[in-house]
């Protein structure tokens, strides 16, 4: 992580109360992990694309190798998709498939971490009660490297929901997931799994309310990365 690091917010603000806040809470975790910021807001939905594109670009020509980068995409959406301004759609799988290995030079073998405050549908969680009780994971692991890196790892997207529920806003104190985790990524030391594991506990914690009733939601997290990731 001694090289560049690079972070780039795609924000749709417009009737999204909140979202300025998140933006500004953004602005101060990038500055506290030695990341240069680009935000880009209101976008079209064709607009995510060419930012991220002009991102892609800029990375390339770089002289100097780049050790991160973050991608942080807020708006409107549902399983799979992002609304733009003009109320027309994207598909996430479009944007992550930009910076994959085989698409983006600078980042091959590097991690590329894509952070989404979007609903993922519009299903509402109450909660349940359970007991707790211990679980136990066999993992295999092979121990040949392979001579190629593989097309989709380095990769980290971590989303403000899980699929088909929805992602909640506060008009003045910003989401719920943004604050969280940059509340965590400022504060807190270790790699960014462990971290991600910490968000998810305090929002799987807490519980919210939405129009007088008790809802719950917690993050989802998708790793391809090899490495173990440290902020700081």
């Amino acid at each position: 992580m001694s090289d560049a690091r690079l972070a780039l917010t795609l924000c749709i603000t417009k009737n999204r109360a909140g979202s300025e806040t998140d933006v500004k809470a953004l602005e101060q975790m990038y500055e506290a992990l030695g990341f240069k910021s680009t935000v880009r807001r209101n976008l079209p939905a064709k607009g995510f694309w060419e930012e991220l594109e002009k991102f892609r670009e800029a990375m390339d020509q770089m002289k100097d190798p780049v050790s991160c980068c973050f991608v942080v995409l807020m708006a409107h959406g549902e399983e799979g998709i992002l609304q733009g301004v003009d109320d027309n759609t994207i598909q996430l799988e479009e944007l992550f498939a930009m910076l994959t290995n085989k698409n983006c030079r600078a980042l091959r073998g590097k991690p590329k971490v894509f952070i989404v405050q979007a609903c993922r549908g519009d299903q509402k969680d109450s909660g349940e009660v359970v007991q707790p009780k211990e679980t136990g994971e066999t993992v295999l692991l092979s121990k040949e490297q392979p001579p190629k890196l593989p097309t989709y790892t380095d990769a980290l997207h971590v989303f403000a929901t899980v699929e088909g529920y929805l992602a909640y806003r506060h008009e003045n104190d910003g989401s719920f997931f943004i604050q969280t985790l940059v509340d965590v990524f400022t504060n807190m030391k270790g790699h960014i799994l462990d971290l991600l594991t910490e968000v998810t506990r305090r929002m799987a914690d807490a519980e919210l309310m939405q129009g007088g009733k008790p809802r719950k939601v917690n993050p989802e997290v998708q790793s391809t990365l090899r490495k173990l990731l440290y902020l700081q």
